[in-house]
């Protein structure tokens, strides 16, 4: 690589990731800052779910009765059931894979073409053809084709991911049917570390607890994350300039 393009790669690094750069210069020697607590709905990113709904039902309700259908307690369902209510999301997951395949082909051809004689016109088709080729042609074996392929893979996946923890979240909107739209975020700071939970996904009010908690087995479209940041998670990470030309590189 030229030495003009590795000034230019370099370059283009420091404008994309200037902005980091100088907050990172501007935190060394303190621990990372933890992230304001803030209202999911108003962030950039976040975008109301919309999936396909049944046909709303008519509400009946029994007259002269105490008990509301659906509550778990006779005074006052305590679950979580309106737009800022919390629950606890009990995150239990265990998976293993193990995955090995192998996979060889061979495959072979031969193919042979010859006119022996054309209807008695070989002698004229070879006055056609130059002087100089006319007695090095054989028409009884014109076309010789062979090919031969060889193709062998293998690829083996062996996977292990465990975790155990319990976090609150919030119900961020109600959808037509009645589910709950949750999202939450936790943010634990040890040291200089900081490690982030994520757990986001669509709940029925039925499958909550009556300790007003719901394992992730029962959310649909769940979403998990548990990643960190901070000087171990930097360290682990590969330079800006590095991860640009695991990208440009063809090779």
């Amino acid at each position: 690589m030229k030495f003009p393009i590795i000034i230019s790669l370099a370059a283009s690094c420091v404008l994309l990731s200037g902005c980091a750069y100088f907050d990172r210069l501007a935190t060394v020697g303190q621990a990372p800052v933890l992230s304001a607590i803030q209202n999911p709905v108003a962030q950039p990113g976040y975008k109301p779910v919309s999936l396909p709904m049944p046909v709303p039902e008519q509400v009946s309700y029994n007259a002269n009765s105490l008990w509301r259908n659906g509550s778990r307690a006779f005074f006052k369902d305590q679950r979580a059931s309106k737009v800022g209510d919390i629950l606890t999301v009990i995150i239990e997951i265990s998976d293993k894979a193990e995955i090995d395949n192998t996979t060889e082909r061979n495959r072979e051809n031969s193919e042979d073409l010859g006119l022996n004689s054309i209807a008695g016109y070989e002698a004229i088709l070879k006055k056609l053809l130059p002087k100089a080729t006319r007695d090095a042609v054989d028409f009884s074996d014109l076309i010789d084709i062979k090919s031969n392929a060889k193709s062998k893979g293998s690829g083996s996946v062996n996977r292990e991911e465990t975790l155990n923890t319990k976090m609150a979240a919030i119900v961020t909107q109600i959808l037509p049917n009645g589910n709950l739209v949750i999202e939450g975020k936790q943010e634990i700071r040890v040291n200089f570390e900081i490690r982030e939970i994520i757990v986001a996904g669509i709940v029925r009010p039925e499958d909550i607890s009556a300790e007003n908690t719901i394992p992730i087995s029962k959310i649909a479209e769940a979403r998990v994350a548990y990643g960190g940041r901070g000087q171990i998670t930097d360290v682990q990470q590969p330079r800006y300039g590095q991860q640009v030309l695991d990208v440009v590189l063809p090779f």
